[in-house]
């Protein structure tokens, strides 16, 4: 194989961690030996960045970029220069929502704060400040990102609202259930992460990119390896390079292994031999 990563971008959910938030060892090894090789290694996620920064603790992640809110924001850790954050005006997006499902619960990003919602979410899904609003005080300036979630509802009730809704100007990420992500219009992780490859040189024909959602997609496109899990949706499969194994059965590893995986026992003993 001739060709190698540049550099490495990574969902977080079911990329790295399991639905219980558990990073397993075998993944963490596999991250460590690509930060070895002195690779670019950037997180690309849906989670805001209070929800991202442990994940980037526990993977002993050197300084660097990294993208949170599904591209929306792109930040360095620890923070070297003011964030990159595009917003917009989420006024219309909330009232089509409310009009199609009124009993959702929908929050705004606060960046580095928390999120102004107008009902609280199931517990443990937002971290931060939680400040409880009226749906007009949600409206009443820009955000990177309005968030719908209903617990009640299927993942497939979602996908259909999304494509119900048919608004202009926004981008839609369905995550692991009932939950939509409304981004800024052409913002994506592909988006976030081509300007970073800008800033460091590299090629989009360079970057090897995991993920396993809908928030995905654009990023597995754009990459010159993008690579699905193998329990990821089938339009996700269907974007990627190559679908890897399950995450359960250790896909990550096994993709990260094979462009930086320790040398071949056997070819050592052949060297030597």
């Amino acid at each position: 194989m001739t060709w190698r990563p540049e550099l490495v971008a990574l969902d977080i959910d079911g990329t790295l961690v399991d639905r219980q938030g558990n990073l397993p060892l075998d993944v963490k090894a596999a991250v460590q030996r690509v930060v070895a090789s002195a690779t670019p290694l950037v997180l690309a996620t849906g989670r805001a960045w209070l929800d991202a920064r442990p994940v980037f603790e526990q993977l002993e992640l050197p300084p660097g970029p990294v993208v949170c809110s599904n591209g929306a924001v792109v930040l360095g850790h620890p923070p070297l220069k003011e964030p990159r954050m595009v917003t917009f005006n989420p006024g219309e997006v909330i009232d089509t929502v409310v009009e199609h499902a009124p009993n959702a619960r929908i929050a705004v990003e606060e960046l580095g704060v928390g999120f102004r919602l107008n009902r609280l979410f199931p517990e443990g899904d937002l971290r931060g400040r939680l400040t409880i609003q009226s749906l007009a005080e949600l409206a009443a300036r820009p955000v990177p990102r309005v968030i719908v979630c209903d617990p009640d509802a299927r993942q497939e009730d979602f996908v259909e609202l999304a494509a119900s809704i048919g608004m202009h100007g926004v981008s839609y990420s369905v995550g692991w259930s009932a939950w939509l992500d409304i981004a800024p219009a052409g913002v994506n992780k592909a988006t976030a992460l081509a300007g970073i490859c800008g800033e460091l040189g590299i090629a989009a024909d360079n970057v090897l990119a995991l993920g396993d959602g809908h928030n995905d997609l654009e990023m597995l496109a754009w990459a010159g390896r993008g690579v699905a899990m193998g329990d990821s949706p089938w339009e996700v499969r269907a974007a990627a390079a190559d679908v890897a194994a399950n995450f359960d059965d250790g896909g990550t590893a096994l993709e990260l292994n094979r462009w930086f995986g320790l040398p071949d026992r056997r070819q050592n003993l052949l060297l030597t031999a």
